[in-house]
C-alpha cells in the first residue's frame, strides 16, 4: 500500500504507519487549535527509535509545508510529532496553516534510512551510482546545505536537473556538485499517507 524505497528490512508496518499519520495530524490541530504540544506515550520499539523523517502537508496536490530532520536525533513517534507542527507553522516558504484550511490537507510521512556517503571521483561516477525515483540526496558545500526527498524526482527526472535544482536549493551554483569538496550523500524512504488508509484528511 505504501510507497516504499527502503529495504524489507526495519519497515514499519500498516498499523504503525497509521498511528504516525493520526500522530501527525492530531498534533497539528492540538497545536493549531489550542497551543498546545501533545504528549503521545508508546510501548512499541520501532516507533521509539531514533530516526530521521519528513513530514509532508499538501492541499489539493499542491505542497503546503515540508519540514524534517535528516539525521536520526529524536525517538520516530516524536520526530513526526515535532516536524508535523514544524511544517504547519514554520516552512518559510509558506504562511502558516490555519485550523480551517487543516481538513483541506494531506499528510505525507516520509521515513529515512541512514544517510551514506556517495564515493565517486568523477560527475560521471556520480551519475552512474545516484539511483532516480530511489535515492533521495544531500549535498554538502562551502558550509551550505540541502536535501531532495525521493519523490521530487516525479517533478525533477533528469538527473542533471535533479542535482542542479538541488544545489540551487542549498544557494549554490547549479554546477556546484561537481566541484571539488562537495560531497554528496544518499538515503532512502518508508513513504506513507493519509489517502492510502482513507484517513481523514
Amino acid at each position: 500500500m505504501s510507497v516504499t524505497y527502503m529495504d524489507e528490512e526495519g519497515k514499519l508496518n500498516d498499523e504503525e504507519e497509521k498511528y504516525l499519520l493520526k500522530l501527525a495530524r492530531e498534533s497539528i490541530q492540538a497545536y493549531l487549535r489550542d497551543g498546545k504540544v501533545l504528549e503521545p506515550e508508546t510501548d512499541n520499539p520501532r516507533l521509539k527509535q531514533d530516526s530521521g523523517v519528513f513530514v509532508t502537508l499538501e492541499e489539493h496536490g499542491q505542497l503546503r509545508g515540508c519540514i524534517g530532520y535528516i539525521g536520526a536525533i529524536q525517538p520516530l513517534y516524536l520526530a513526526v510529532r515535532d516536524n508535523a507542527v514544524n511544517a504547519a507553522v514554520e516552512d518559510p516558504r509558506f504562511p502558516p496553516v490555519t485550523p480551517e484550511e487543516l481538513k483541506n490537507i494531506e499528510i505525507e510521512i516520509s521515513v529515512l534510512t541512514r544517510p551514506k556517503l556517495i564515493e565517486a571521483k568523477s560527475a560521471d561516477e556520480y551519475l552512474k551510482k545516484i539511483r532516480p525515483n530511489v535515492d533521495g540526496i544531500i549535498i554538502e558545500h562551502r558550509g551550505r546545505s540541502a536535501t531532495y526527498l525521493p519523490q521530487v524526482w516525479e517533478q525533477i527526472p533528469d538527473i542533471k536537473d535533479f542535482l542542479g535544482s538541488l544545489c540551487n536549493k542549498a544557494g549554490l551554483q547549479s554546477l556546484a556538485w561537481k566541484e571539488k569538496g562537495a560531497k554528496l550523500f544518499s538515503y532512502q524512504v518508508q513513504a506513507f499517507k493519509e489517502s492510502e488508509f482513507k484517513l481523514p484528511g
